[in-house]
């Protein structure tokens, strides 16, 4: 998710309590018989299938399995809280949290504020618009009602074709919340990324939508956030180079998009 920064002060006040109750900048846990390990306190926004979403009370997906198996292989444990995207952010930012990872894009802007590892996911934008609606191209956005995820790439690739602040453009603060305004017809397309969009589809066959891509959607490289400065930054540096290498990335890979990962591209751009 590619996105604007949103006020910190706004986030925290509205997530105090989640983050107090679940972040610490890190903790011991003990186990008899076993090597204690520091627990670090992880933010995602778990509306973002496959990557974070819940299952049953708790966040699941791809990006909890690589978490869980990059953390143990840096000699971690990981306590992951759907904190929501702006607490995440605000978290990190103010260091109650050590981690944070909800398919957040690897941007210059970004990389301002926060630390990143190396990307472990290439995506792309994709458009989802029911059937019936004339868009064959991006540029057919234009004229049509307009659904994204406030503060992510999905947002900043339509602001590309539509243009910043445009009256067309309804910004919602969840992806759940962004689908649910396209089955309403409260918009006509939500501009997201092709794994969410494709998930989407896939989950919902009575839905009558449609995907696109474009060749101005450029591909964009996920990674995992650290508040700036991080000491964890380089271990789970190494960590995912480890499972890059050992196959373990791959085992994850194919178990949610059912398909052999790009391997190739993906040390490419960790370079």
């Amino acid at each position: 998710m590619t996105y604007l920064f949103k006020k910190a002060a706004v986030a925290m006040a509205a997530s105090c309590a989640l983050l107090l109750a679940a972040c610490g900048g890190g903790q011991e846990e003990s186990g008899a018989g076993s090597e204690d390990k520091k627990v670090l306190n992880v933010g995602t926004e778990a509306t973002f299938a496959p990557f974070e979403f819940m299952d049953k009370g708790e966040v699941s997906g791809f990006d909890v399995d690589l978490l869980n198996a990059a953390a143990e292989e840096a000699g971690y444990e990981v306590d992951i809280q759907n904190t929501g995207w702006d607490a995440m952010l605000a978290g990190l930012q103010s260091g109650q949290l050590d981690i944070g990872m909800s398919g957040i894009t690897i941007t210059d802007e970004r990389k301002e504020t926060y630390d990143f590892s190396v990307p472990y996911f290439e995506s792309v934008t994709m458009i989802v618009y029911k059937e019936g609606t004339n868009i064959a191209a991006a540029e057919d956005l234009k004229g049509k009602k307009v659904g994204v995820q406030n503060g992510t790439t999905g947002q900043f690739a339509a602001e590309s074709i539509i243009g910043q602040n445009n009256s067309s453009i309804s910004k919602y603060e969840t992806a759940a919340l962004m689908f649910q305004a396209l089955q309403s017809g409260d918009v006509e397309a939500v501009v997201t990324d092709i794994a969410v969009a494709l998930e989407y589809e896939k989950s919902n066959p009575d839905a009558g939508v449609k995907t696109i891509t474009d060749d101005q959607f450029a591909p964009e490289y996920y990674g995992i956030a650290f508040p700036k400065g991080s000491e964890y930054k380089p271990e789970f540096d190494e960590a995912l180079n480890t499972l890059y290498e050992n196959g373990t990335y791959a085992e994850i890979y194919k178990k949610w998009f059912e398909e052999e990962p790009d391997m190739e591209t993906l040390k490419q751009a960790a370079q």
